[in-house]
């Protein structure tokens, strides 16, 4: 039977301890250049686990009702943080519900949180450090850190409350721009959504001899009759009278000046 994956221990474990500290000029670069808010936790994922070393680091973040992973670092054992959401509870899952650090030196010794202590040991995690991430508009989350060493984070835990501290901010911009560019794409999909409405109201009125609201109406009892939505039959009935799908709405993109 194969032995459990294991977290590397690391080469720094007993080598002198450098100061490091998070190139947050870096961290901001990558948010800009990054492929969405995905893209960007990812990249932090890899510069936290650097930063506070030996171990893997992960993001936990509570959206849409529940705790979730949503992103790490590459080598990190897969399975771990979703153990705590399963058994609700461990340390990310007090860090992030709780606002508060919590530190594991020892899982073997741990008496809180089970079963997930045992759980991480055969997966070969001995440590383990979570931070809350202090976030906005209802979000939380928590910076987890999981070593293969015991007591891995003693001398790191001030490095790592640093990175937390500047990671939240980071992120709580990544999920500003997420939140404006999904408004910006529910306004659009309703521009386009209005512009084959309009068409299929034309059409009605060309056939029907009648005005738009009259058009509208007749549009809206069809689609309640055939429990279709508005814009689908809408979307029909001008591919049917003009033999091509409806115009994508009117949107030109502007140059630079």
């Amino acid at each position: 039977m194969n032995s459990p994956a294991e977290i590397p221990a690391g080469h720094h474990v007993n080598s002198p301890l450098e100061p490091r500290a998070l190139d947050t000029g870096a961290l901001y670069r990558a948010l800009a250049e990054s492929d969405g808010l995905d893209g960007f936790l990812q990249e932090l994922t890899e510069r936290a686990a650097h930063v506070v070393e030996p171990g893997e680091c992960s993001v936990t973040l509570h959206r849409a009702n529940r705790l979730r992973t949503v992103a790490a670092s590459a080598g990190l054992v897969s399975g771990l943080d979703e153990l705590q959401y399963e058994a609700d509870t461990g340390p990310c899952v007090t860090a992030a519900r709780e606002c508060a650090e919590q530190h594991a030196p020892d899982l073997a010794a741990e008496q809180r949180w089970a079963p997930f202590p045992d759980e991480a040991r055969e997966r070969g995690v001995q440590s383990m450090l979570a931070l809350p991430l202090t976030l906005n508009h209802g979000v939380y989350g928590a910076l987890n850190f999981y070593a293969g060493v015991r007591d891995a984070f003693r001398d790191r835990r001030e490095s790592a409350r640093r990175l937390a501290a500047q990671a939240s901010g980071a992120v709580a911009v990544a999920l500003r721009i997420e939140r404006e560019r999904e408004i910006g794409l529910d306004l659009r999909a309703a521009m386009l959504s209005r512009s084959v409405i309009d068409q299929a109201i034309g059409i009605v009125m060309s056939q029907r001899r009648c005005d738009a609201d009259a058009a509208l109406g007749l549009l809206r009892r069809r689609s309640q009759d055939e429990n279709v939505k508005l814009r689908e039959l809408c979307s029909r009935l001008v591919t049917r009278v003009g033999g091509a799908p409806p115009r994508r709405g009117g949107f030109t993109e502007r140059l630079p000046g």
